[in-house]
């Protein structure tokens, strides 16, 4: 199972669409015969379109119950008109709140002051500034600190680096660099007069697009929106900001968080520029790997973290569900849009962490849970688990049987032979990873980790999946219904307009019904961390949809480079599968946490980072 949001949108709407079409399927019928009559009158709903919808439905009406229906069903259609007309802003939320916690679950809310981890010794500046492009937080701030680099040097160097490599891999919207050279002179001159604001004081840093910056456009990676801007900073950014953080970019996200494909082109992995970055942090993770920021904030509702962070061998950090306020970011679904950061380190990530968590007045979502940053926790005392059936040897699911006729063309031969080559080169370019899969399990029982065999409940996580798209839907209702979902790049039956659309059959009831499977699926997947700590996962698998329906934390890592023995890439990148990168490329584990318990996660992720030190790759980019 492919990480992009495409991918699981393809792979959900497989999942019960027929039974969930019944209302929309009214609604659009009514909306057709209007257009075709070309009246701007609304027609009534007929009993043949409740013929026309039940069959969509596969619902049986009586001829009796279906005149009962009509007038109540006209008189909720005319309240849709209502409701469109107050044109409510991307920004205004639903009346309810998601809560990922099950019934009974204690939260922390005892704030300690972090223990960070000693800097490794850098003895100064060195001759070339660039030499400290992939340095980690930890080493850039204890520099900053001891005045060994000025901000305002590493900021000229980063904002370079930005204007450099851009070109080549079109991450960037837009480079604050009139913001930045302020913030960073005011840093420097902070930190002279001994007002050091801690770790982030002065690094330069990169925000996914769909952040408000006030003064610069926020443009959603989306074609209709290059010119949108907002008079208030995200709450993230503020946060960042009071660190002492020096914003110097807004980085690429696919259009609408979907994919790494924006208004601008395709955003590029360093590993191997000829591939996308994968998304929809395309730009984050891109510009982090490539040693253009210090740090870069992200997003997910449904890999999005996860699926750049993998392709670009970066580190990120995809927090528990209400743990970092979302307010000034664009919302795709309220109840799973998650904002994170994407670092070169573990320990990046928890420095981040560290200044962008804690409740917001805006975002009620948000809740008052303790980060607690240990970097000297003891991680050898944490009970560790890991999803056995993922680490198993794929099993080969018998392709159907086509027909072989006279009949069957030449094309549609090729076609089918195709599809066999495509299918078996996936196989075994799964078949390959996994091998770093595994190697991960022998490296943690080498540390001296007792690794617990666990398994997800089997429930049926891809049938709530839709719920992302009704929520996307609504976000983005007036996008669809004016008709400038043509404005975005995409327009394949698996992007978002066509989602959009297939959304509106996705009637109330069923939305409830979902809900409460994954109110079910919380408790249920909750429960797994009463036997365990943290547990260990392959990226590449089922938990990445089912984590993001539960709200549970993930941290992802960097877990090796593909051989020079691996498969060769397809041609073509479509975006749906992050194994396709051949040699050379990186590959990622996962660790997962319960909720809130996302401190302790990262420290047991910083304990096999340590132990690997994979994170110290970065890739051989060309000269500009």
């Amino acid at each position: 199972m492919a990480l992009d949001r495409r991918a699981f949108l393809a792979f959900s709407g497989r999942f019960g669409l027929a039974s969930t079409l019944f209302p929309g399927a009214l609604y659009t019928l009514a909306s057709q015969a209007q257009t075709d009559a070309g009246s701007a009158e609304k027609p009534k709903i007929t009993l043949e379109m409740i013929d026309a919808a039940a069959a969509l439905a596969g619902v049986t009406i009586a001829a009796e119950q279906k005149q009962m229906m009509l007038d109540g069903l006209n008189e909720q259609r005319s309240s849709y008109d209502a409701i469109r007309k107050l044109h409510l802003p991307n920004s205004m939320p639903p009346a309810y709140i998601f809560d990922p916690l099950p019934p009974g679950a204690k939260v922390s809310t005892e704030k300690r002051a972090p223990r960070y981890s000693k800097a490794p010794a850098i003895a100064g500046t060195p001759a070339n500034l660039e030499e400290l492009a992939f340095a980690s937080v930890v080493e850039l701030g204890d520099l900053v600190r001891r005045k060994k680099v000025s901000s305002t040097n590493l900021t000229e160097m980063y904002i370079a680096r930005l204007k450099r490599y851009d070109p080549l891999l079109h991450f960037v919207v837009t480079i604050t660099e009139e913001r930045a050279l302020a913030k960073a002179k005011e840093a420097d001159a902070e930190i002279a007069a001994g007002k050091y604001r801690g770790p982030l004081h002065g690094l330069p840093w990169g925000a996914k697009d769909l952040l408000a910056v006030k003064g610069y456009p926020t443009t959603w990676g989306a074609g209709g929106f290059e010119k949108q801007s907002f008079d208030e900073d995200a709450t993230v950014v503020k946060r960042l900001d009071a660190a002492g953080a020096v914003l110097v970019a807004k980085t690429t996200l696919g259009a609408l968080a979907m994919g790494d494909k924006w208004f601008g082109g395709r955003t590029r992995n360093p590993w191997n520029p000829k591939q996308g970055s994968s998304g929809s942090s395309a730009g984050s993770a891109s510009s982090t790997a490539a040693g253009c920021v210090a740090f870069a904030i992200g997003s997910e509702t449904l890999g999005s973290i996860a699926s750049p962070s993998t392709r670009c061998g970066t580190t990120g950090l995809r927090p528990t569900f209400g743990f970092v306020p979302r307010t000034g970011a664009m919302a795709l679904s309220w109840t799973m849009d998650k904002l994170g950061p994407i670092c070169r380190a573990v320990e990046d990530c928890a420095i981040v962490m560290q200044a962008i968590y804690g409740p917001d007045e805006q975002d009620l979502a948000t809740r008052d849970a303790a980060f607690n940053w240990d970097a000297e926790l003891d991680w050898k005392s944490l009970r560790v688990g890991y999803l056995h059936k993922e680490f198993e040897p794929e099993k080969e699911k018998p392709e159907s049987e086509e027909k072989q006729s006279s009949a069957v063309t030449d094309d549609e031969k090729k076609r089918r032979e195709k599809h066999r080559r495509e299918v078996e080169a996936a196989r075994a370019r799964h078949a390959y990873d996994r091998r770093y899969d595994l190697a991960a399990l022998d490296k943690l029982r080498s540390m001296g980790v007792n690794l617990v065999p666990v398994e997800l409940p089997d429930l049926p996580y891809g049938a709530m999946t839709p719920l992302l798209t009704a929520e996307a839907a609504a976000a983005f209702d007036d996008l669809t219904m004016t008709g400038r979902d043509k404005l975005l790049t995409e327009q394949s039956p698996d992007d978002w307009p066509n989602a959009f659309r297939v959304s509106r059959f996705y009637p109330a009831v069923e939305y409830i019904q979902a809900n409460r499977a994954r109110s079910l699926a919380i408790r249920e997947v909750s429960k797994l961390f009463e036997q365990v700590d943290v547990i260990v996962a392959s990226t590449n698998s089922e938990q990445l949809v089912v984590t993001n329906l539960t709200g549970h934390p993930a941290v992802i890592v960097p877990n090796g480079l593909r051989g020079d023995d691996a498969p060769v890439p397809p041609q073509v990148d479509t975006g749906e599968d992050d194994s396709i990168g051949g040699p050379g490329t990186p590959v990622s584990i996962t660790f997962l946490g319960g909720h809130y318990q996302d401190a302790r996660l990262c420290a047991f992720a910083k304990a096999y980072q340590d132990a690997t030190g994979f994170q110290k790759l970065h890739p051989k980019l060309p000269s500009q």
